[in-house]
């Protein structure tokens, strides 16, 4: 069955590369189509990238900033994070809405399961929320990444907990599909690299909270530090037994990006001693970045309502990226000339934040927080 809908995948690609090659939109609005997970499990990461995004959109279209004065729109679909419902969702968005760029995709297993699609096409696929190094060792000139990979974020990681911390004896808790998989093969080559080993494993099923077995597989080897890649609600979850057992409870609990900082905090009701959060963007609360303070302003006046956060912050960052890259292009809109343009947009167009494209992504660093007085702080 997989091959069958491969084989399908690879068919509907070829044409549509056919179909819009060198396409000029002339479209009063260019319309950005994403799969998100918008109820679920993990609701709170769509609902943060829908208004990260939105917040810089609805800015640029009220204020007529967009060249030759279009307007831009975010159409996206829920998923519920289940990779099946991605690829139901990615042919609306190429058929039925016949969308300018696909963008802000959620989570690896749902990317990678569309992977073959986006390969053979010449359609954008901007700034997915996942650090896979399958959309990084890739030649595609079609595919963007904006944030820092998995293998960095666990390298930094990794580097703090032996370097200041002195720890040697790590266990990694990860979800048992790409995610996870990703996570713990880069997790292992890091520590060979540093000549330290992996002491204990476990895994749990994606969209549920069964970590039970894996707390068990991880509890009587006694690390000093256990890495978390796994979905907030779940890493919380184990986090809250695991201060409960005699083994486990002065370990540090090390969380990637995708994790969601500001949902584990929440989960774990603020009891956060011992847990070290990994980013991709610097604090939402840092007023010394001019951009952070747009993204803060913005988010007042269009989401008042709405906390702020390292994933609405991301999102916010890539929709300004993507507007600065639109404005860049001289002559007719395409695909083409829009993928060009991102590609070597000024390493100062965020305003604080620096970015310069490599290894196909625009972000190349890691931020290393602890989370104390009621505010992220950066330790490393």
């Amino acid at each position: 069955m997989f091959k069958k809908i491969l084989f399908i995948m690879f068919v509907l690609s070829s044409i549509l590369y056919l179909i819009f090659r060198n396409k000029i939109y002339n479209d009063k609005v260019l319309l950005f189509g994403s799969s998100l997970p918008k109820t679920g499990i993990m609701k709170a990461w769509g609902n943060s990238v829908n208004h990260g995004t939105n917040a810089y959109f609805k800015y640029v279209n009220e204020n007529n900033i967009l060249t030759k004065n279009k307007k831009i729109k975010l159409v996206d679909y829920d998923d519920k994070y289940e990779p099946e419902l991605t690829y139901d969702n990615i042919k609306k968005l190429i058929y039925k809405d016949k969308i300018f760029a696909l963008y802000g995709f959620v989570g690896t297993p749902t990317v990678k399961y569309i992977f073959p699609l986006l390969e053979n096409t010449n359609i954008p696929f901007i700034a997915a929320f996942t650090g896979a190094d399958f959309l990084r060792n890739t030649s595609k000139p079609n595919i963007v990444n904006f944030r820092s990979s998995y293998k960095e974020e666990l390298y930094k990681i990794v580097s703090y907990l032996k370097n200041k911390k002195n720890i040697s004896k790590f266990a990694i808790f990860y979800q048992n599909d790409d995610y996870g998989k990703e996570g713990y093969v880069s997790l292992v080559k890091t520590l060979n690299k540093q000549s330290l080993k992996l002491i204990a494993q476990g895994t749990y099923k994606r969209n549920t909270l069964s970590i039970t077995h894996a707390f068990a597989e991880i509890k009587n080897a006694k690390p000093e530090a256990i890495i978390l890649v796994g979905a907030y609600k779940a890493n919380a979850l184990f986090i809250k037994k695991a201060k409960q057992n005699k083994n486990l409870k002065n370990a540090i609990f090390s969380i990637l990006s995708f994790g969601d900082a500001n949902e584990m905090v929440k989960e774990l009701n603020y009891n956060t001693s011992n847990v070290l959060f990994s980013q991709v963007v610097p604090s939402y609360n840092n007023n010394k970045i001019k951009v952070v303070q747009e993204y803060q302003r913005l988010m007042s006046k269009y989401y008042p309502n709405e906390s702020l956060g390292f994933i609405s912050l991301e999102s916010f960052l890539v929709a300004k990226t993507i507007v600065n890259a639109l404005n860049n292009i001289d002559g007719n809109i395409t695909r083409e000339n829009f993928l060009e343009k991102i590609k070597t947009l000024s390493s100062t167009q965020l305003n604080g934040i620096h970015t310069t494209y490599k290894n196909t992504q625009l972000l190349n660093k890691v931020y290393l927080f602890e989370y104390k007085n009621n505010d992220f702080k950066e330790i490393y």
